[in-house]
């Protein structure tokens, strides 16, 4: 299995079906490390889209900057914000209230409803936002 490691983050294409980027903890994201995991994601998936988990646990911080460049398309096709609790809900919440996002997103407590979430088919596009896990 391929990885990248960009610094604060890494990805990985999980079984063939599933990006899968991880931020390590306590990690402020600016436009720079916010671009350097975007194109980490799109160079894993090599021209092809997958659904995006994004284990965002613990960041503490994510500039205007950094909601622009994750407002941009990718090589997701759907995104699960994976947190842990209030502060990982209102930093998803701000960004997808003030960013528009590239394909349908939603947040999660829990990986495995983040997971089969992902993983539903005839979803309607645009923005979803499932209720706290």
């Amino acid at each position: 299995m391929e990885q990248i490691d960009v610094g604060d983050s890494r990805v990985w294409l999980e079984d063939g079906s599933l990006l899968h980027l991880v931020w390590a903890p306590g990690v402020r994201i600016d436009a720079g490390n916010a671009r350097a995991a975007m194109d980490a994601v799109n160079r894993i998936a090599n021209g092809r889209t997958y659904p995006l988990l994004v284990d965002m646990a613990t960041v503490t911080f994510l500039s205007r900057s950094a909601r622009e460049v994750f407002a941009e398309p990718c090589a997701a096709s759907r995104i699960a914000l994976l947190g842990q609790g209030p502060v990982d809900r209102a930093l998803a919440d701000y960004q997808l209230k003030t960013s528009k996002t590239p394909c349908p997103t939603g947040f999660f407590t829990a990986r495995g409803e983040a997971l089969v979430w992902l993983g539903e088919a005839g979803q309607a596009e645009g923005t979803s936002v499932p209720a706290a896990s």
